[in-house]
């Protein structure tokens, strides 16, 4: 492949246009693959003038688009899995347990603390939001709950796990991108880690305060341990255990969809009555593959679109020269943070900003400071930057499962947007604390 050189000029037209066109099908309600294509028609024809064989291009394409194919086929489920607990009655008993054991007045707060754990272990935010965050926003909705709170607060927690646990894919990319051992990498996110979660928790317990006193609040008498069919709880069981085995998502869902339907069959439900809500979606929790046409659509444009920033390092050489011209801590943790959410703006996944941003900066932090500081930075910001934007795939993902919009959880959704505000606030002491140090041994020498 021939090497291609794009000005800053033609860069900053193709954001611009794809982040209209983006933010226009946003605001008119409009599906994202109309917003995106612009974006990509521009970047295939700035390629193609620049002298890039069509067939090139295309390959190019093509290479982006099979990198989302899991990601499409995992949606594919997703959008089985909503109505097929539903007709076979998990949600509905899942339901009556975390009435029994999630009492309203610590609801919020409750639930942001049950996925923070399930993700700690699975190491998965969309895994741990199918396994415990169905339940629970239904469970949100029988209450009468928020449940964009909710939803804010379970997402908060299923970004801890995927942020920084071990067993996260995520966690273990940058490390491996940042050439950061992960027990190093973990120490190093320690600290603003538990300040968001107490952050969060602070937040979370002051809005279960405040709710309103005269809301429904489930009885713990009415519910019956005896009432519980053990065969119900086969959908989830098969879900987190495949998840727990480290065995491929995918397979996950389909094994507990297939439970699920077998389960309704076996209890009377007719296979039209299956066909039509897998196709539909079922009252009050939504799904169904008809709600997913052009959804998946975006997802193989936007892996496309992927496949030729990366393949044609359309970003990279302007990233390289800007942080080249920066100095002291604080600005590079600020312009890696922008650059990084410029880049997560653009390609829609956390994987590309992970690799672009952490190979372009890697040399000048590891120069200037050390690796793991960068592996904190981007830890803070690029890992969680891909929950908070709405065309981003994973954001998709977390939203079809919770069944909220992503506009709607993302002001409760704390863990997100404070360890952007807290890792500037660490980098600021840090900076201070090297001045004085460098102060120190100057004086010294002297």
């Amino acid at each position: 492949m021939r090497s291609l050189q794009f000005s800053v000029r033609q860069v900053i037209g193709i954001i611009a246009v794809t982040l209209s066109g983006v933010l226009v099908s946003v605001g008119i309600q409009i599906p994202l693959f109309f917003g995106f294509l612009p974006g990509y028609l521009l970047l295939t024809a700035v390629i193609l003038l620049k002298g890039a064989r069509p067939e090139e291009v295309l390959n190019r394409s093509w290479e982006g688009l099979k990198k989302t194919r899991g990601v499409i086929y995992i949606l594919l489920m997703v959008s089985f899995l909503l109505p097929s607990w539903f007709i076979s009655g998990v949600i509905d008993q899942l339901v009556s347990i975390s009435l029994h054991l999630i009492t309203a007045d610590h609801f919020f707060v409750s639930a942001f603390f049950i996925s923070l754990i399930f993700s700690m272990i699975l190491g998965t935010s969309v895994g741990t939001l199918s396994a415990v965050g169905i339940p629970i926003m239904s469970s949100a909705a029988a209450l009468g709950l928020p449940v964009s709170i909710t939803a804010g607060a379970l997402i908060s927690g299923a970004f801890v796990g995927d942020r920084t646990s071990p067993f996260s894919s995520s966690h273990q990319l940058l490390s491996h991108t940042v050439e950061v051992k992960t027990g190093m990498q973990f120490r190093r996110f320690l600290p603003t880690t538990l300040a968001a979660i107490l952050v969060c928790m602070a937040f979370f317990m002051a809005l279960d305060a405040g709710k309103h006193s005269g809301m429904t609040v489930f009885s713990n008498n009415v519910f019956q341990w005896s009432g519980l069919s053990l065969l119900k709880f086969l959908p989830p069981f098969i879900l987190i255990l495949f998840v727990i085995l480290r065995l491929k998502i995918i397979y996950a869902f389909i094994s507990s969809v297939i439970a699920a339907i077998i389960i309704s069959i076996s209890q009377g439900v007719g296979i039209l009555s299956v066909i039509h809500s897998l196709w539909f979606g079922a009252e009050g929790v939504g799904g169904g593959l008809s709600s997913m046409y052009f959804l998946l659509l975006f997802l193989a444009l936007a892996g496309a679109f992927n496949g030729l920033l990366e393949g044609y390092r359309v970003i990279q050489p302007l990233l390289d020269h800007w942080l080249s011209q920066t100095t002291g801590l604080i600005n590079d943790s600020i312009k890696t943070i922008t650059a990084t959410f410029i880049i997560s703006l653009i390609s829609a996944n956390q994987t590309l900003p992970i690799i672009l941003t952490g190979r372009s900066f890697l040399k000048h932090w590891n120069e200037k400071y050390d690796k793991a500081e960068l592996a904190r930075v981007m830890g803070d910001s690029t890992m969680l930057f891909p929950g908070m934007i709405p065309w981003s795939v994973l954001a998709i993902m977390c939203s079809t499962i919770v069944g909220v919009p992503i506009i709607s959880y993302l002001p409760y959704a704390v863990f997100l947007w404070i360890l952007p505000l807290l890792t500037i606030i660490l980098s600021f002491y840090k900076h201070n604390r090297y001045k004085m140090m460098q102060s120190g041994s100057a004086s010294t020498t002297h």
